[in-house]
């Protein structure tokens, strides 16, 4: 029969090799690391029992994963998918539908920005249709825009 410490070791190593390979969350390497351990513990105390090695396999599982979750913070907020920070500022459109400081319009780009041709516009000077505009800001699921001279 296989050794209990070897148990442990390669299912630390496969839970490794999943958090490597597949899922990139983080939440396994807790219990990869939890496994070795218990392999680490077995190797130097080889007669822990059973109930020993569950215990502290949980206990280190769930409590490494509860301190990694209380004090890990994103260190970016402004997390955006599929495009480079500030890459639409500055773009060049036409308008299609007037805008002005109480009234939505549309802004319509000759290439594709952030996965669409069209987008609703903001302003707070009246611009008519046809005119060039300038992209200022993102707001929400709006662009800012300004008239081109």
């Amino acid at each position: 029969m296989i050794e209990p410490m070897w148990i442990w070791a390669v299912l630390g190593i496969l839970l490794l090799s999943a958090e490597i390979m597949i899922t990139g969350t983080l939440y396994t390497l807790w219990f990869s690391i939890s496994a070795l351990c218990v392999a680490v513990l077995l190797w130097l105390l080889p007669e822990t029992s059973y109930a020993v090695q569950f215990t502290v396999f949980a206990v280190l599982s769930l409590g490494s994963l509860a301190i990694w979750r209380r004090y890990y913070k994103k260190t970016d907020i402004n997390y955006r998918v599929g495009q480079a920070q500030g890459e639409e500022i500055g773009r060049v459109g036409i308008v299609t539908e007037a805008t002005s400081a109480t009234q939505n319009g549309t802004i319509r780009f000759t290439q594709g920005l952030m996965g669409s041709k069209e987008w609703v516009a903001v302003s707070d000077e009246p611009i008519e249709v046809g005119s060039n505009a300038t992209v200022v800001a993102v707001e929400g699921n709006s662009l800012r825009i300004t008239k081109n001279n």
